[in-house]
């Protein structure tokens, strides 16, 4: 399972062996690979080493809620609650992929898997990192953990009036289908 390597100088990065938090049991986080790096702590690096991807653990919960309050672009979504993330987090382990800079989490994405489809959720970037290659980062990182498990197709929901989401989007090889729209009802 590899992840990419660009040339130096390019925005690029590479998989290493996880340290923290611990594999599902009996197998090992599908986005990472068996390669290690010089610092050995067994984190996906940036190739200017500004900032690590990792899965997320239990300990990250309370960062997640306060980043995704501090990056969201929309307010009328239903809130999220601690025993909601360690519900996700418990049935998929991997499915939360944060960047951090120096233990604070700067941005995520939930990469959930169904076992038949796969949707992304809560690509969030705190505002000053943005425009950095975190999102990208995320997001391939999670593109890559679908192709391991053998997904054929990802999708994600983007608000309409989200310029600089769509405009990522877009970027990253996403295209809108216009004939979809997504159904909420509050329950």
């Amino acid at each position: 399972m590899g992840f990419w390597e660009e040339p130096p100088g390019a925005l690029g990065y590479r998989w290493l062996v996880p340290a923290t938090p611990e594999p599902s049991p009996g197998r090992a986080p599908v986005f990472l690979t068996e390669e290690v790096d010089a610092e050995g702590d067994g984190r996906l690096v940036s190739l200017d080493g500004s900032f690590r991807l990792r899965a997320a653990s239990v300990g990250d919960i309370d960062g997640l809620l306060g980043m995704w309050l501090e990056a969201a672009e929309n307010l009328s979504r239903p809130t999220d609650t601690r025993e909601a993330v360690a519900s996700l987090l418990d049935r998929d382990p991997e499915a939360v992929i944060v960047a951090e800079r120096d233990g604070e989490l700067i941005g995520s994405v939930i990469a959930g898997w169904d076992g038949w489809r796969c949707h992304l959720y809560r690509l969030a970037v705190r505002p000053q990192w943005r425009r950095k290659g975190v999102a990208s980062a995320l997001l391939r990182a999670a593109e890559d953990r679908f192709r391991a498990l053998g997904a054929r197709r990802a999708d994600a929901m983007v608000l309409d009036s989200n310029d600089l989401g769509r405009n990522l989007w877009l970027a990253s090889g996403y295209q809108r289908q216009d004939d979809w729209r997504r159904w909420v009802k509050p329950i």
